[in-house]
C-alpha cells in the first residue's frame, strides 16, 4: 500500500462520516452529495432495497425524517480496499442508537455495511450502501427508572436542560 493509496482511503473514510453526520442531523441536501446519481442501497438486511439517488433519498427523508427521532449512527472497524483507480469497496462495523420521542421507545443495535465507492471528478461517492443487522432491539422509555432526555437537537437545539 503506497501512501496515495492510504489518502484515498482517508478520502472515503471522511465520506462515510459525511454521511452518517447527516444521517444524524437530517441534512438532507448534503448527503445527497454523497451518492452517485444511480446509486444503490439496501437497508436492514434486504428488507428495503432502492435504486437510484433520488429513491434514496425519499425513504431517508421519509423514514428519518422527524425531529421526533434522534439518531446516533457510529461506524468504526473500516476495512477499505481500493479497486483500480476509480473504485474502491468498504466494510464498516456500525452500532446505532435511535430514540423515538413520540412513541417512548429506544432502539439500539449493531450491523455491518457493504459499500461501493467510485471516483468522479476527483471526489469519492458512494455507489451502494446496505447493511445487514447481526442484532436489533427495543425498549419502551418508561420501563427504564429514572430515564430522562435533557437535550434534543432540535426540542432544546442541543442544550442540556440540566444547566
Amino acid at each position: 500500500m503506497t501512501p496515495e493509496d492510504l489518502v484515498e482511503i482517508e478520502l472515503i473514510k471522511r465520506l462515510k462520516y459525511k454521511y452518517l453526520r447527516c444521517l444524524d442531523q437530517k441534512g438532507w441536501d448534503e448527503i445527497e452529495t454523497c451518492f452517485v446519481p444511480d446509486a444503490t442501497a439496501r437497508y436492514g438486511g434486504g428488507l428495503y432495497e432502492f435504486e437510484g439517488r433520488d429513491a434514496i433519498m425519499e425513504f431517508l427523508r421519509t423514514s428519518m425524517g422527524a425531529t421526533t427521532m434522534l439518531s446516533s449512527h457510529r461506524c468504526h472497524h473500516p476495512e477499505i480496499d481500493l479497486v483500480g483507480g476509480d473504485e474502491a469497496t468498504g466494510t464498516w462495523a456500525l452500532e446505532d442508537v435511535v430514540i423515538l420521542t413520540d412513541m417512548g421507545i429506544n432502539v439500539q443495535g449493531a450491523a455491518f455495511y457493504t459499500d461501493r465507492y467510485v471516483k468522479r471528478g476527483g471526489a469519492w461517492l458512494i455507489a451502494h450502501t446496505g447493511y445487514r443487522r447481526s442484532y436489533e432491539e427495543l425498549m419502551p422509555r418508561a420501563s427504564i427508572k429514572g430515564l430522562k432526555l435533557t437535550a434534543d437537537w432540535w426540542a432544546t437545539d442541543g442544550r442540556s436542560t440540566l444547566g
